[in-house]
C-alpha cells in the first residue's frame, strides 16, 4: 500500500490534547476549528471521518478558571464533566457552520470489549452513517475510573478503528512523528517516515524521554495494524495536514500492517 490512500474510504482521525489547548491547559477554538475544517475537507471528498477528540478536561479547566491542568484523578474526572458539554458545543458551532450534523459518543473500555455493548456501538455507528453524521468520540472520563481507564485515546481510537472496520487511522498530535532520536537534543535524529516492523528496538525508542505520549502511539499503531489498518502519527499544526497525507505526500509517520509483530 505504501503512501497510496486513495481507495481509503473510511477514516477514523485522533486529535491529542496538546493539539486542542493552549499554554494554560485550556481549550483553543481556533484549533479546533481547523481540525473542523480538515474533517469537512475529507467529507466533501467523499470520505466517512469518525473524529475521537480529547479536550473535554482543557474545556473544564478553562470554564472554572484554574491555572493549570489538575493532576489527581477526581479533579481531572469532574474537570471533564465540566468540560464535555462546552466540547461539544465548539464542535458543534463549528461544523453547524458547514450544515454537518455530529453525534457525541462516550465510551470506555467496556463498550469494546462487552459483547453486547460493542454490538450495539456498532449499529449505532452504522445507522450514523447511513445518516450522514459525524460521531465526534471521547472517553467518558467522568465515570472511567483508574483500572478500566485507557489511559489516552490513542488506544480508544484504535480500539474504534477496529470495530468500525476502518482503512486507516490517523493519530494527530504535537510531534511530526517517531524520531530516531529526542530531536529537541539530538541534531542527528531523523523522521521515520515508514514502519514496517514492531521491532524491540522500535518500543524503547518510543519509551525514550522528549517522546511524550509516543509510547501509547505506538501501542496503538500496532493494534491497529494486527488488524490489517495502516495509522499515521503526524502534527496536527501542519498546513491542511489531513489532505496532504490523504494525498500520499510523506509527513508524519506511517505504520504498515503485515510486518513484524
Amino acid at each position: 500500500m505504501g503512501r497510496d490512500f486513495s481507495k481509503v474510504k473510511r477514516i477514523v482521525v485522533k486529535v491529542g490534547t496538546s493539539s486542542l489547548t493552549d499554554r494554560y491547559s485550556r481549550l483553543d477554538y481556533q484549533k479546533v476549528r481547523k481540525i473542523v475544517r480538515e474533517v469537512m475537507d475529507l467529507r466533501k471528498k467523499g470520505k466517512e471521518v469518525l473524529l475521537v477528540t480529547s479536550g473535554a478536561i482543557g474545556a473544564g479547566v478553562g470554564r472554572l478558571g484554574m491555572r493549570k491542568r489538575p493532576k489527581e484523578l477526581p479533579m481531572l474526572q469532574a474537570a471533564a464533566a465540566v468540560g464535555q458539554g462546552i466540547l461539544m458545543r465548539v464542535y458543534e458551532k463549528y461544523f453547524g457552520k458547514y450544515g454537518q450534523p455530529i453525534a457525541q459518543l462516550l465510551l470506555t473500555k467496556e463498550d469494546f470489549f462487552d459483547k453486547e455493548r460493542s454490538k450495539n456501538l456498532r449499529n449505532t455507528l452504522r445507522v450514523l452513517r447511513q445518516w450522514g453524521v459525524v460521531p465526534v468520540v471521547n472517553e467518558n472520563d467522568s465515570v472511567a475510573v483508574e483500572e478500566i481507564k485507557f489511559g489516552d485515546n490513542d488506544l480508544l481510537s484504535a480500539h474504534l478503528a477496529i470495530l468500525s472496520e476502518a482503512d486507516l487511522l490517523v493519530l494527530l498530535s504535537d510531534v511530526n512523528g517517531l524520531y530516531t532520536g529526542d530531536p529537541k537534543h539530538d541534531r542527528g535524529a531523523r523522521l521515520l517516515h515508514e514502519v514496517r516492523e514492531f521491532t524491540p528496538q522500535l518500543e524503547r525508542l518510543a519509551k525514550g524521554k522528549g517522546f511524550g505520549g509516543m509510547k501509547t502511539k505506538l501501542q496503538a499503531a500496532k493494534m491497529a495494524c494486527s488488524a490489517g489498518i495502516p495509522v499515521v502519527v503526524a502534527r496536527a499544526g501542519e498546513r491542511k495536514i489531513l489532505e496532504r497525507l490523504l494525498s500520499g505526500e510523506k509527513v508524519g509517520t506511517l505504520f504498515l500492517p503485515g510486518g513484524k509483530k
